[in-house]
């Protein structure tokens, strides 16, 4: 993962948990997705580390918001052709899901419960409970964690489940899905290396 992802992740992350504390929902995609427009496209592309007011703000119009990996914001009120349904979730999730395929990353916020979930390779890889005190303190842990592990593994070992009982909780607010006991082990063992 280079400096620039780290800083993309981050601010997302950062928006992500703003928008989610005020229990409002947006989704973010980071890479290349199929989508049709569904507001007039206004606002010209920018550096989403620029302008974070105008990033939040355009997160808020229904549908997603498409980063660039360069970190400038291609689509916003963009609506994703769904292939994936998330069991049990809506249409944003359903989305999502979709979106969090290759090398995208998503950044969903959810309104219902002011979750920010973290989708790649299809698959729920992190999520941060926006109303965990002091949440916003651990985001630069949480991309650590993603760097260190790497997202692609994480995806790999991932569950759809939604069980916080099935992830990791590494820093509070924060629950890493996927295999605990390998996952634990990697990150036990690049410890004391």
């Amino acid at each position: 993962m280079n400096e620039d992802s780290k800083k993309i992740e981050e601010i997302l992350i950062q928006v992500g948990l703003r928008i989610a504390k005020r229990g409002e929902g947006a989704l973010f995609v980071v890479g290349n997705v199929d989508y049709e427009p569904l507001v007039e496209q206004s606002v010209p592309s920018f550096r989403i580390s620029d302008n974070l007011k105008l990033l939040e703000s355009l997160a808020l119009i229904d549908g997603a918001v498409i980063v660039g990996k360069d970190g400038f914001m291609k689509a916003y009120g963009a609506m994703i052709k769904t292939t994936k349904t998330f069991k049990g979730y809506g249409t944003r999730h359903s989305a999502g899901l979709t979106a969090a395929q290759g090398d995208n990353l998503v950044v969903l916020i959810s309104e219902e419960d002011r979750k920010v979930r973290i989708l790649k390779d299809e698959k729920m890889i992190m999520q941060l409970d926006a109303l965990e005190k002091g949440v916003e303190q651990q985001v630069s842990g949480a991309v650590k964690i993603l760097e260190s592990v790497g997202a692609g593994t994480l995806g790999a070992l991932g569950t759809g489940l939604l069980v916080p009982a099935l992830g990791l909780a590494f820093l509070p607010g924060v629950v890493v899905f996927g295999s605990a006991w390998y996952l634990g082990k990697m990150l036990l063992s690049k410890k004391e290396n």
